[in-house]
């Protein structure tokens, strides 16, 4: 019976008109909720592969360009603090299997964006991937997210505790490798390991043959631009205060002031929470469909 209803509140919802969600019994709710949710899975993101691609070689382009004199470092820093923002979200697609899963024909394709994505984060993709699962599994959870040290009490306090994480003992630098040995997935620490011995032998050698302000300006300070940015809107923004836990509970919707696109997506974070599989791009309309939902499921959905 429920299932018949639900049919006909999707009918309903599609032709526009409108329902009285409180009305519902819970399991048809929960019914409804998949239901929408699925309308927006199984879907190829195209152009997440091309984002991921595409920004990747305009990254490695800077290189000799900039080192030839085609483009002022000044721009060339400006585009790869871009590129290094940017690239860590077709990874992400790539963690939750969006592209394609285990066993599906462009299942190469999907670990192909996951690898390449990264680079220029220098933290290589299945360390993203392994430790984000455990970000979803306990979101919030002071001694198993491996994300809650990003958590602060406002915008500036994150900011400030964000360079105090880069520092050699801070927490934040162990909480990753903490959380794959925790799982059993401590080899992947070496993938860590090999990351960072050729991102810093890179650097040497530009430094070493004259090229330590090109380093420094289309690599090392992007690259830490860009963790902080990704850090501030995938991370603290949408958790914030990061106190509350459980489905429903440990992601929130929030109004960003300067949009939905210069956030990376976030304002519908939640959705992704709760459906992982639902591509980026599909976050915003998906969260329109639901919203009734979230609201009756008494979730904390901001001004949005």
């Amino acid at each position: 019976m429920a299932e018949i209803l639900t049919e006909n509140r999707t009918r309903k919802i599609n032709e526009g008109e409108s329902i009285n969600f409180d009305l519902m019994a819970n399991a048809e709710l929960d019914l409804l909720e998949k239901k929408i949710a699925n309308k927006y899975m199984n879907i190829v993101p195209w152009g997440v592969v091309a984002w991921g691609i595409g920004n990747l070689a305009i990254w490695l382009s800077l290189w000799p360009l900039v080192i030839f004199g085609y483009v002022p470092i000044w721009l060339g820093f400006l585009i790869a603090s871009i590129n290094i923002t940017l690239c860590y979200l077709p990874s992400h697609e790539a963690q939750h299997n969006i592209i394609a899963g285990e066993g599906e024909p462009l299942r190469w394709l999907n670990e192909l964006v996951g690898h390449l994505s990264v680079i220029p984060l220098v933290t290589p993709y299945r360390m993203l991937k392994y430790t984000h699962y455990e970000h979803h599994k306990h979101t919030n959870d002071p001694e198993l997210d491996p994300d809650y040290d990003v958590h602060a009490k406002t915008d500036w306090h994150f900011l400030w505790k964000s360079i105090l994480n880069r520092q050699p003992e801070s927490g934040r630098n162990n909480a990753y490798p903490e959380s794959l040995q925790r799982t059993g997935k401590e080899k992947v620490i070496v993938d860590g390991i090999v990351f960072q011995g050729i991102y810093l032998a890179t650097l040497f050698s530009l430094a070493w043959s004259g090229f330590a302000i090109e380093a420094a300006l289309l690599w090392w300070l992007p690259k830490h631009i860009g963790i902080t940015y990704i850090e501030y809107y995938l991370s603290w923004a949408p958790h914030h205060p990061g106190k509350k836990r459980g489905r429903y509970q440990d992601t929130r919707g929030f109004k960003s002031y300067v949009g939905n696109l210069l956030s990376l997506g976030m304002q519908y974070h939640i959705v992704h929470h709760l459906y992982p599989r639902i591509p980026l791009s599909k976050t915003p309309a998906a969260y329109r469909e639901l919203r009734p939902i979230l609201e009756r499921k008494g979730c904390d959905l901001g001004l949005l």
